[in-house]
């Protein structure tokens, strides 16, 4: 566990634009592995004699073919869009947004492609229902879970020795468990907000995420020292207070908070939560 540290004021997640995409897949032979759709057109002009040159390469090596399927949203379903890409080897050639209602060629090859595919009325109105049973009907069975699911974090304040550093250590506050991933996470001393250092908000592997945020301060007998959070998931900021009982020490082996070039870094993958 762990990433790339960031220092500053707290630490807060940012929101990413709702969006649910498909279809990514690479492919290893002569001639890329192109959607149905293209084969039918890669066919068509090929026994015409009019297939590009360069739609099945003469040598060998690896190429990537992906579909990727997008559907944004604006307060749920009242603004919906839905855009479909078509990228080879890492250059989108062409594409389909639903609030132009036809292809568009992105590159010369892919204006050919968009002309042929446009071309064909009836499969065209099936492209431009999708906005209805791909993104609407998909919204409307996951909303409950992906939208408007809201998890509580847990938080724990454990004290971490460290190696360049005199004194009994620096404090970790351990925020896990917690979804949708939005976050802020910060120390104070008192009414005073601390200094920090944070990771980047990464999944836990079971659908929810955490964060571990270090006071760059170090230490002192009796001062209370608090860790607040806030999540849309609590009515109110979380507090976790250290200054009157001591926390337990982490006791994975192999973690230690070290220097190097100015900045700290986690050295060992797994922290234990205590």
């Amino acid at each position: 566990m762990g990433g790339e540290w960031k220092r500053g004021r707290g630490a807060a997640g940012r929101k990413s634009p709702r969006r649910v995409a498909r279809g990514a897949q690479g492919v290893q032979s002569g001639c890329p592995g192109w959607a149905s759709e293209l084969v039918v057109f890669c066919g068509v002009l090929g026994a015409a004699g009019g297939a590009p040159s360069d739609l099945c390469p003469a040598h060998t090596g690896v190429f990537q073919e992906m579909v990727k399927s997008e559907c944004h949203f604006i307060n749920g379903t009242q603004r919906v869009r839905f855009v479909k890409r078509f990228i080879y080897n890492r250059e989108q050639y062409v594409h389909f947004d639903s609030d132009v209602g036809h292809f568009v060629g992105d590159t010369p090859y892919g204006e050919q492609v968009a002309g042929y595919w446009n071309s064909n009325l009836e499969w065209m109105e099936y492209r431009r229902a999708a906005v209805d049973r791909h993104c609407r009907h998909n919204y409307e069975l996951s909303t409950s879970f992906l939208a408007e699911r809201r998890v509580s974090p847990s938080v724990s304040i454990s004290l971490v020795p460290s190696s360049s550093q005199p004194g009994p250590g620096r404090l970790l506050c351990s925020v896990l468990d917690f979804y949708p991933a939005p976050i802020q996470v910060r120390w104070f001393q008192g009414q005073q907000e601390l200094s920090v250092v944070a990771t980047d908000i990464f999944p836990s592997g079971d659908w929810t995420y955490q964060l571990l945020v270090l006071l760059e301060t170090p230490t002192r007998a009796g001062v209370t020292y608090t860790c607040q959070v806030e999540h849309i998931s609590l009515e109110h900021p979380l507090s976790q207070n250290w200054g009157t009982a001591r926390p337990q020490q982490h006791r994975e082996q192999g973690v230690e908070l070290g220097a190097l070039r100015g900045e700290l870094v986690v050295a060992g993958s797994n922290w234990e939560e205590v």
